[in-house]
């Protein structure tokens, strides 16, 4: 299999870190992986890249990321945090002169008819109008993109049904606090794992990092990544705790697989 690498655009919680008016050791921190937008992320293959999620700071993360095109948009779940960045890919629209695919299941793309359904119409040719124009393709299935083929997962995120995605021997999970059995067996022989590790206290709809951490040792890949990430959870005294083969993500940070 190509090479593929997974850029790590935000690993933040909703609230983003630093925390609006919060004055803690971690929003406060110096050390710059401390400093966490919301989540997205992109895989690349063969310098075609993809985009998981559209984070609020979505065009401040492909800035500092050197994003400059994207072949399709592939959502986790209707979030906030994970989709109100969508506008901003009209850009990518532009440098393309094409509209843009954007996968996800069928509750996904509901909200996302009710919150940008300005953008999923054909724009008039006549208005020079500055929009995203976006295609909605229905995710029911493994499905090929970017010459990659990709596996949803199923994931609980608490009560609500959210999706992870395989792509050859990486995975990538965030906001989920239950794998079902079934979906368990849809990642074995993971080089890389990218799972939910919010905080050290329970949460009714996240993976604490103590769970996150059972959860890489039951799944066994080579090498664990959490992400989305709350301001509870210090850098580097955390990563010291954790197993020699489980690491915190951080926004910028790039893991490879395979090539």
């Amino acid at each position: 299999m190509s090479r593929v690498e997974l850029i790590f655009l935000g690993t933040g919680t909703s609230a983003g870190i630093p925390m609006i008016g919060c004055g803690c050791p971690v929003c406060t921190s110096s050390d710059p992986r401390d400093r966490r937008t919301r989540p997205s992320a992109v895989v690349c293959c063969d310098a075609k890249r993809v985009l998981i999620d559209a984070a609020p700071e979505l065009r401040l993360q492909c800035v500092t990321n050197g994003i400059d095109d994207i072949e399709a948009v592939v959502i986790t779940h209707p979030h906030a945090d994970h989709i109100m960045g969508l506008d901003d890919v009209r850009r990518f629209n532009t440098i393309r002169g094409a509209p843009l695919e954007v996968w996800a299941d069928r509750q996904t793309h509901d909200v996302l008819a009710s919150c940008f359904g300005y953008a999923f119409r054909a724009p008039d040719p006549s208005e020079e109008v500055y929009r995203p124009y976006l295609v909605a393709r229905e995710i029911r299935q493994d499905f090929d993109l970017a010459g990659l083929r990709w596996t949803p997962i199923p994931l609980l995120h608490g009560r609500q049904k959210v999706l992870g995605f395989r792509v050859g021997n990486l995975a990538y999970c965030t906001d989920v606090s239950a794998i079902p059995e079934e979906s368990l067996r849809l990642l074995g022989g993971l080089d890389v794992l990218v799972i939910d590790g919010l905080r050290f206290r329970p949460h009714p709809t996240h993976f604490t990092v103590e769970q996150a951490v059972n959860v890489a040792r039951l799944i066994g890949a080579a090498r664990t990544y959490l992400t989305h990430i709350a301001h509870d959870v210090p850098h580097e005294p955390t990563q010291r705790r954790l197993p020699q083969n489980v690491f915190l993500a951080y926004d910028g940070l790039r893991v490879s697989v395979g090539g």
